[in-house]
């Protein structure tokens, strides 16, 4: 699977890895449900980490597209409570 750390590039993920990123990404979604900035922090900290270390980096000059996209390192709970919200708004 293609995963894009938004402003940081795409990563090649091995689909092996797929539950482990369903399960850091429902902590990164209940962080934002629950509005609470220290476990966001934490479960983005942990969601980045785990794609550059699992994932290989695919070439800036290869686009591709992304089976998940995800913020970018020091990305706020309030940054991507928003850029949920017009996401919502566009689809709704």
């Amino acid at each position: 699977m293609i995963v894009r750390i938004l402003g940081g590039g795409q990563f090649d993920v091995d689909d092996e890895h797929l539950e482990q990123f369903e399960e850091l990404d429902a902590a990164m979604l209940a962080a934002i449900e629950d509005d609470d900035e220290e476990a966001f922090e934490a479960a983005l900290e942990a969601v980045i980490e785990a794609v550059q270390t699992l994932g290989k980096p695919l070439d800036a000059k290869t686009i591709m597209p992304s089976d998940l996209a995800i913020p970018h390192e020091g990305a706020t709970l309030a940054e991507v409570s928003e850029l949920l919200a017009s996401e919502e708004a566009a689809e709704g």
